[in-house]
């Protein structure tokens, strides 16, 4: 290996230093059983990137006034230098860079170089200049502005990355150029109804701005509007008023226009630069009105003037490589989360900055931003060497993300604010600065300055700046909610009523297609070695052990047990986080809010996540679909009936989230799981638009035992809501009894399970027929007489069908199905 990489090896970029050894072969695959702790020496490393070319005596890099070489990303401490002549550094992964390379190229060969020194290295120096501050994980990453959960995080692994992992490359100009744009797009409606939107542009000119104009139009239609004003100075301001505008909203609340802008550079005729975005307008607001009797506040957003309940998930970097996310990964994965009924992501702060892609995507399908500032978990010094870092980072991204509709918040960070307040700090810090400096002053005044449009948010959690409130009080702001997975069980759920709730969430293992690309079939068990390097969470085996005593028969966990701890697990992730939504939906009105933690993977992992990440036979990327995402998209539908509990007895709770009032008729019943109905009463209620109903429920007594019954509430235009009197552990369920059939279809199969006993969560698990397979529908409950059909995607064989109806593809909580029969 080291002659081969003396000599040099092919580099990708954008890419890293890892992906380029696994590509020559030279490092096993990190995400494969063991692989990830043979490759910590990669991140020990110092690495030359080094690219030579030609250019010729009239190439623009040559013959105009000006060359920069523009890098969008460098991972992370980098030395850029060209033809022997350093051009600059970079300490900062999240921030472009662009280096005057005037008077360094010359006709002929050329090289450039970009040379990553170790980052503990420089963790080590920056540790000796500031002290050192408390984190969690291994490393110091608070003392490095690079990807936080690069340094391994209880769901990712630690893998060290170093590289270019944005676009580079050399921009020629003469006079001046547009060095960067930022684009506020905002909508009011008027008295007759109709949307005025308003745009304001801010240019950065580099350069003489002096000799340049701009011009700024919007395309509407094959209309244009368009307004003209001078660059007198390293920045120039355009406003454009836009009657008849269409505005931008949420999936949740309408459609997704969008408006091309145009911004041209030019000195009288002669145009120097032109830039182009895209973006809609709309106005956000975040509604933290005080309760009137001063004990509480409200924390909701309002798009355009309508106040939401924002059904979310909090997103996680696609991959612990984000170079190899493409804008066709992230849009999948995007519309993955509107598929569940998503209409928030929330940026988790200690990942990164998403690349373009994935804003458009989230501009285009209709599904919100909270972003959060890159700080999570930790200490930071506000000490020069990294605050003017951070300040750097922070003013960039403000920027280059303003054109997009779908972003609506600027978080301060994640966790920081509540582990200086619970997590015993004050004694490690020993009065060194902790980063308060960076989310009550800093963040606020820039975003102010720069994005006046979005408001500002000083942390997940928060209670809100200027007072003395504690950061995860339920009465104020956003809270996390960790207690249920750490150390309660989920039912605990009914015992917060929060304003919004930005984290809570529980853990499952990734599918079975996903383990059998990543473990050898002797490694299949839940305590295997390999198994156990992909579970990072502390104690997080005994947490899932602990957290299904009670409601779900305790699998085993050795080889032999690998199917049915698989879906005992999982299955027990989709209720808890299912019922926690439930919870807070129930409480619409006081809470505003939820987002599970979490929606992604970046590698194959037992984790917080409803989509795993895999691989399919060709190699390339899959993010399969848990149980959980199941659970998630039916407590996340427009129309909800919820089953809850309390000292006051049952109520049926009706939310309505959809943009019409919702007249739902039906009924509720107490069944017996024979299906016989003991007590029943018809409803009939008159949802409003964006509210709830409480419904009381007052069966009469029976004689049936409880482990016998369970509530049923049917109701038009939502799902279905089945409530067993007692936990399954404790229920008395049947033998099952059943028909199972399979038809071909264009898509692949229809797979209909036609019940005589009581099927309880019924699931169709195709990728244990084929691996890329997915079904439309799980976590189904049967009485007897009722059936339902799956409409399964995937390819198989004639002989493969049969499998689809059999066990391990088609199975019931109620008791292992065995039998199929095909037609």
């Amino acid at each position: 290996m080291r002659e081969r990489l003396v000599s040099g090896i092919p580099a990708t970029v954008p890419g890293v230093v890892h992906t380029d050894l696994l590509a020559a072969g030279l490092i096993d695959d990190p995400y494969l059983a063991t692989a990830e702790a043979d490759q910590h020496w990669v991140g020990a490393q110092a690495w030359i990137y080094r690219a030579e070319f030609d250019l010729e005596p009239d190439a623009p890099e040559l013959t105009h006034q000006h060359c920069d070489l523009l890098c969008d990303g460098l991972d992370t401490i980098a030395e850029v230098f060209c033809n022997g002549v350093s051009l600059g550094r970079s300490a900062n992964m999240h921030r472009r860079n662009a280096f005057g390379a005037d008077g360094r190229l010359r006709p002929g060969a050329n090289q450039v170089e970009v040379v990553f020194s170790p980052v503990l290295e420089y963790t080590t120096a920056m540790a000796a200049q500031v002290g050192e501050r408390v984190h969690v994980e291994r490393d110091p990453y608070n003392l490095v502005r690079k990807m936080a959960c690069n340094f391994g995080w209880d769901w990712g692994p630690r893998l060290i990355t170093a590289g270019i992992w944005k676009t580079i490359g050399l921009r020629s100009w003469n006079k001046a150029r547009i060095a960067d744009v930022a684009v506020f797009a905002t909508a009011a409606q008027n008295a007759s109804g109709s949307w005025d939107g308003r745009l304001r542009v801010q240019v950065q000119i580099a350069g003489r701005s002096r000799f340049g104009a701009l011009t700024v139009r919007v395309r509407r239609g094959e209309e244009y509007a368009e307004v003209g004003v001078s660059a007198v100075d390293d920045w120039a301001e355009a406003e454009l008023s836009i009657s008849g505008i269409s505005p931008w909203w949420p999936h949740s609340l309408g459609e997704q226009p969008r408006y091309d802008v145009e911004i041209t550079f030019h000195d009288e005729e002669v145009v120097l630069d032109r830039v182009q975005r895209r973006t809609g307008f709309r106005t956000v607001e975040l509604d933290t009105t005080p309760d009137a009797d001063g004990n509480g506040a409200t924390f909701g957003f309002r798009l355009n003037g309508v106040q939401l309940f924002a059904r979310g998930m909090d997103w996680i970097p696609d991959d612990c490589f984000p170079s190899r996310v493409t804008p066709q990964r992230y849009r999948e994965r995007v519309q993955q989360a509107k598929d569940a009924g998503v209409d928030l992501l929330r940026i988790w702060g200690g990942g990164i900055y998403e690349q373009q892609g994935f804003y458009d995507a989230c501009d285009e399908l209709g599904v919100m931003v909270w972003q959060d500032f890159c700080l999570a978990c930790a200490a930071y010094p506000e000490e020069e060497a990294l605050a003017l870092e951070i300040e750097a980072e922070a003013r960039d991204n403000v920027v280059r993300l303003s054109a997009h509709p779908s972003l609506v918040l600027w978080n301060g960070n994640n966790e920081c604010i509540w582990g200086f307040h619970d997590w015993h700090w004050d004694g490690q810090l020993d009065g060194k600065t902790w980063g308060a400096g960076y989310y009550y002053e800093l963040f606020p005044r820039i975003v102010a300055e720069l994005d006046p449009t979005r408001p500002y948010w000083p942390g997940s959690p928060s209670s809100g700046a200027g007072n003395d409130i504690h950061p995860n009080d339920m009465n104020y702001g956003c809270v996390h909610i960790w207690d249920v997975w750490n150390e309660r069980d989920y039912t605990g759920y009914d015992d917060y009523s929060p304003r919004f709730v930005s984290e809570f969430g529980y853990q499952g293992p990734a599918t079975w297609a996903t383990w059998a690309r990543t473990l050898e079939p002797a490694d299949r068990s839940a305590t295997s070695a390999a198994m156990l390097v992909h579970q990072k969470a502390a104690g997080g085996n005994d947490k899932l052990n602990r957290g299904i005593q009670g409601h779900l028969p305790v699998p085993g966990e050795g080889p032999d047990d690998f199917d049915e701890w698989l879906f005992a697990m999982q299955l027990q992730q989709a209720r808890a986080v299912r019922y926690g939504i439930e919870r807070w939906r129930s409480l619409r009105g006081r809470c505003l809010g939820s987002i599970v933690w979490q929606l992604n993977d970046c590698w194959p992992v037992t984790s917080w996540a409803a989509l795993d990440l895999g691989t399919n036979a060709a190699g390339e990327p899959v993010a399969r679909r848990k149980p959980l995402w199941y659970a998630v998209r039916s407590a996340y539908a427009d129309h909800l009936v919820t089953l809850q509990h309390d000292a006051d007895g049952w109520r049926a709770v009706l939310v309505n989230d959809g943009t019409a009032e919702w007249v739902a008729t039906g009924s509720v019943e107490l069944r017996t799981l024979a299906g016989d109905v003991v007590w029943s009463r018809s409803l009939a209620r008159l949802v409003e638009v964006r509210s709830r109903t409480d419904v009381a429920i007052t069966p009469d007594p029976t004689d049936v035992p409880a482990a016998e019954l369970a509530l049923v509430v049917t109701l038009d235009g939502a799902e279905r809501a089945v409530k067993l009197l007692v936990e399954d552990v404790d229920a008395a369920l049947p033998a099952p009894d059943y028909e199972a059939s399979v038809t071909r279809t264009d898509a692949g199969a229809a797979v209909t399970v036609t019940a005589r006993s009581f099927l309880r969560t019924l699931c169709l698990f195709p990728d244990r027929v084929d691996e890329d397979a997915v079904s439309d529908s799980l976590l189904v409950d049967l009485f007897p007489g009722e059936a339902h059909t799956f409409q399964v995607t995937g390819r198989f064989a004639d002989n493969e069908l049969a499998g689809l109806t059999a066990r391990p593809a088609l199975r019931s909580l109620t008791k292992p199905l065995t039998t199929s029969e095909a037609v």
